[in-house]
């Protein structure tokens, strides 16, 4: 794999969003700009016969913004593409759903988290349903069919056996987690290609998806705070310590956070277990969204990577986390039912980087490493998390870049990176 998409990857959500449509009466598609919540919308539209409406459209948006009501009125499926430009929109589709809560009614999608636009909160509070579409999974990139690691264990069937070693190499495993998941971008062959839509990328989401949200007063902070948190991605966020690190204040590195969490740049992973005992950490870790977009933020490509520079095999530690837990975090929005998540750290620095919370309380635990061996060291976190939940820990899992699956001798599973988009169970 040279970290090339080639044709339109199948999206794995597309399933998942047919079943809503049939039980919502409206539906959000939330996730970052050029993700390819459009390209779903218009393949709904070709098998419906409906038009989209698409707001990012200066004219259309006037007309929108003009008379909403008339927009949003008839039988549906009414969709909208950038709704979040027409805020206006959710009033007009709430005094429709007054009327008539069929199902399937409205279909919207929007590159600004749902929950921060300000008239989100009360105009379909109980009448909407969020579904996040995030960068391409490995799984829809290689085109991978049948089960998902990730829901075998939601399922609580266990831990699949997996027969053969994994022949995923170091390289390409650096290929991989440095391309990342936006579709353009992969169309790009990596080098300066890419290099050149990332950049652009990110001064269009900047420039445009955030100034449209609030007034920033310090524009010029931005990229320099995002090259900041790209280098702490994976690590408990301190914004203190970031806004020192740019020369802001505070409180306006927390706004800024904010505004980039709301543009689906990073994403902050909550405290999990903070029930469990006085001594659990309570504050959230950061990962950026896609870690292609992390890579290239802070330099990292394969050929840099080879070189096993220490400084360079650190940052690429964390870029391994945030690819992994964005991958978990990935087949998990393609679930059904509720799942909780978070990452569980202790006084102690125990930690567990991520954590699944069952609607049933029971908990799948995930600890990422990078290195090709897993010692006993590496499951600090894991039986820290253990001896709290008991029987509550359904399965307990470290993904590694090592070729072979085993159980350690404390029930931890220690499974292959790969695990995550291969087929071999």
């Amino acid at each position: 794999m040279d970290g090339s998409l080639t044709g339109l990857a199948h999206r794995r959500l597309a399933s998942v969003l047919s079943r809503r449509l049939g039980e919502e009466p409206a539906i959000v598609l939330n996730g970052p700009r050029t993700v390819g919540k459009s390209t779903l919308l218009h393949s709904l539209a070709d098998d419906v016969g409906r038009p989209v409406i698409d707001c990012d459209d200066p004219a259309t948006r006037a007309a929108v913004r003009n008379d909403p009501g008339r927009f949003v009125a008839g039988p549906g499926p009414v969709l909208i593409d950038e709704y979040q430009h027409v805020p206006e929109l959710l009033d007009a589709i709430k005094a429709e759903l007054n009327r008539d809560l069929s199902p399937g009614r409205y279909l919207l999608a929007g590159s600004t988290r749902y929950s921060t636009l300000p008239q989100a909160g009360q105009a379909l509070t109980g009448r909407v349903d969020v579904l996040d579409v995030l960068p391409l999974a490995q799984v829809e990139i290689d085109g991978t069919p049948g089960d998902l690691l990730i829901h075998r264990l939601l399922e609580g069937v266990g831990v699949p056996v997996f027969t053969e070693p994994s022949v995923t190499t170091r390289d390409e495993y650096a290929r991989r987690i440095t391309s990342g998941g936006m579709p353009v971008a992969l169309r790009r062959p990596p080098g300066r290609s890419r290099s050149r839509w990332l950049a652009n990328y990110l001064e269009l989401v900047i420039a445009r998806d955030v100034i449209e949200l609030a007034r920033v007063r310090q524009r010029e902070m931005l990229p320099r705070l995002m090259n900041v948190l790209a280098s702490r991605s994976g690590q408990v966020l301190n914004i203190a310590a970031a806004a020192e690190a740019v020369g802001m204040e505070k409180s306006s590195a927390e706004n800024y956070v904010r505004l980039l969490e709301a543009v689906f740049l990073i994403q902050r992973l909550p405290a999990w277990g903070t029930t469990l005992g006085s001594r659990i950490a309570r504050q959230p870790k950061v990962h950026l969204v896609d870690a292609g977009v992390m890579a290239w933020l802070l330099g990292l490509t394969p050929e840099k990577i080879a070189q096993n520079d220490p400084s360079v095999l650190t940052e690429y530690g964390h870029l391994v986390e945030t690819f992994a837990v964005g991958e978990i975090l990935k087949q998990v929005s393609w679930w059904d039912a509720p799942v909780a998540v978070g990452h569980f750290r202790t006084a102690a620095a125990e930690e567990v980087d991520l954590v699944l919370e069952r609607d049933d309380g029971n908990v799948i635990a995930f600890e990422v490493k990078a290195g090709t061996r897993v010692d006993g060291a590496d499951l600090a976190g894991i039986r820290a998390l253990r001896a709290r939940l008991g029987a509550r820990l359904m399965a307990a899992v470290v993904l590694y870049s090592g070729q072979l699956a085993y159980t350690h001798e404390d029930g931890t599973t220690v499974l292959p990176l790969d695990s995550l988009w291969t087929s071999q169970f």
